[in-house]
């Protein structure tokens, strides 16, 4: 083997081995996403009374953000056990799973 060739194929390799990490944060985001498709979650558009007659009272309901301008209508956020959901004003606007199973390391719980 050439003298030139070995280094080029020594950093490929590291750089290989470098990139590997990459791959288990796209799984835990897959598995997210399925694990998000299984649920029973909110869907967009419902009201707030709504969410709250089918899912039940949430264990919180977070302090209102934005409203400030007409451009940044005010986001509630109501915490449930397994996911949150995101009100623009009284209207869900989203709903996001807490975690995908318990082994994963995810966000610090609100508080």
């Amino acid at each position: 083997m050439s003298n030139r060739l070995f280094p080029l194929l020594a950093a490929l390799g590291l750089a290989m081995f470098a990139a590997a990490p990459a791959a288990t944060a796209d799984t835990l985001l897959m598995q997210r996403t399925q694990k998000e498709a299984g649920m029973n979650l909110p869907s967009r558009g419902m009201s707030m009374a709504q969410v709250e007659s089918r899912f039940g009272e949430p264990r919180a309901k977070l302090d209102p953000r934005g409203g400030n301008r007409p451009q940044h209508p005010v986001i509630n956020r109501w915490e449930y056990d397994n996911f949150i959901v995101y009100f623009e004003k009284t209207h869900v606007i989203d709903a996001v799973a807490k975690r995908a199973d318990a082994n994963e390391i995810g966000p610090k719980p609100v508080r």
